[in-house]
């Protein structure tokens, strides 16, 4: 937590302050644009088919991602989305394709070159998914006979997928324009302004229906003590880390000797972020979006099965959900972190682990550490993605606070406030926490 006077300091830098003004005037403008209709949809009947139809479906997941802008048809309706699955192909090609892996080592000039293809892959993928959602859109009927898009023309269609492509690029930009210039990663803070959207509105609601007697107050009372201890459990876990001890060998270059430090390689528990709990929940909420849509007989049987045994809260969702999410975990953190590459940089610049031979040995060294630190984590971050749907089912409070919500908040106010706490040690301020600096979030 930030101190008083840590943040009674803040106003009186001004790199600082203007950083975090930047930062919010942009979230203004985001959130702005979020309200921004489409050309020719039906905004109030949109918003009623999400409320009826699409309820635990793959749709409600990707709204709360795009900050609501899908529900009401908005230019931001895909979202900063289509970035982040550029971002992780790209990440996927540079372990698999070697020209791809030669260029992530070529220093800035490969840096900038990668990121030059992730924006016009940024374009494509957010093409494909505007088509999707236009045509999306151009086929829905409310329960009560509204159409959605009353005259789906070939204007429509266009106006529709340029907006939506542009709407992308755009959240891509301003992003860019945060993280040179504001607090923080700009795309996990547009990610995180997104997530917050809806929460005024929720909390409302839950006073409401404790007012009227449909929710007890004891039962809100252990919802929230629940609540808060699973964000404490996550804000340790996630700050979490296995320090390898780091040695240099000393060195002669001309009449001056180099290295003889020690170090420590920091390898965290929770490197894949909230990368897992996206894609599983993704899956799980697979089949029954197709069962949304596609209504033919022969599904009819399989998807009264999905309606009464796969559903949040049941075993068999559960346990599959929490595999997945070991599952993914595992796959993206082999992804961000190459072992092979780790040892081989320290054997470059003459570092070995103590103990350890360089070279192989130290790459099968930390890829075994790397095993055994991920697992206890994954089953955590599993935990934290079954609990919330638990509680809500004993308690009948609707918590809006799941798994995947809390770990972006999460991550990127850890994230916020390590870049705010720079910034106060830079201009001689005490931290914001007693020991240690806090770690952001990577996801």
């Amino acid at each position: 937590m930030m101190r008083m006077e840590s943040l009674a300091a803040l106003p009186a830098i001004k790199e600082l302050r203007d950083k975090i003004l930047f930062t919010l005037g942009v979230i203004f403008l985001y959130r702005l644009g979020t309200h921004i209709p489409l050309p020719g949809v039906n905004a109030h009947a949109l918003l009623e088919y999400f409320r009826t139809a699409l309820q635990g479906t793959a749709f409600e997941i990707y709204d709360i991602f795009a900050g609501g802008a899908l529900s009401r048809a908005s230019v931001f309706g895909v979202g900063i989305m289509p970035y982040i699955s550029a971002s992780i192909i790209m990440q996927l090609m540079a372990t698999s394709v070697p020209s791809v892996e030669r260029m992530q080592k070529e220093g800035e000039h490969g840096r900038r070159k990668i990121n030059q293809w992730t924006r016009y892959l940024t374009i494509l993928v957010a093409a494909i998914q505007s088509i999707g959602v236009t045509i999306f859109l151009s086929n829905l009927v409310t329960p009560t006979g509204v159409r959605v898009v009353p005259d789906p023309n070939f204007g429509f269609y266009l106006s529709t997928i340029v907006g939506l492509v542009g709407g992308t690029m755009l959240l891509m930009w301003m992003g860019e324009q945060i993280t040179a210039y504001g607090i923080g990663n700009g795309i996990s803070v547009i990610i995180f302004a997104g997530t917050l959207e809806t929460l005024p509105g929720e909390l409302v609601n839950t006073i409401r229906l404790v007012r009227t007697g449909a929710v007890s107050p004891m039962a809100l009372l252990f919802a929230v003590a629940v609540m808060g201890l699973l964000t404490v459990a996550t804000v340790a876990i996630t700050q979490a880390q296995r320090r390898l001890p780091i040695q240099y060998a000393k060195r002669v270059v001309g009449t001056r000797m180099y290295g003889g430090q020690s170090t420590y390689l920091p390898l965290t528990v929770n490197t894949a972020g909230v990368i897992p709990i996206i894609f599983a929940q993704s899956i799980m909420m697979f089949p029954q979006t197709i069962f949304t849509f596609a209504r033919f007989p022969f599904l009819e049987s399989a998807k009264a099965w999905v309606d009464r045994f796969f559903v949040p809260a049941s075993l068999p969702y559960d346990i599959v959900y929490a595999l997945l999410i070991i599952v993914f975990a595992y796959m993206y953190t082999s992804v961000v972190i190459n072992p092979r590459d780790l040892a081989d940089n320290l054997q470059r610049y003459g570092g070995f682990i103590p103990g350890i031979r360089p070279g192989e040995k130290t790459a099968e060294y930390i890829d075994r550490i790397l095993a055994r630190i991920i697992l206890p984590g994954a089953i955590f971050f599993a935990l934290v993605a079954v609990i919330p749907s638990h509680l809500m089912k004993w308690t009948h409070v609707p918590i809006y606070y799941g798994g995947t919500r809390l770990l972006i908040i999460v991550g990127v106010a850890l994230e916020l406030i390590q870049r705010m706490e720079a910034h106060l040690v830079m201009h001689q301020y005490e931290g914001l926490i007693r020991r240690g600096k806090i770690r952001g979030w990577r996801g």
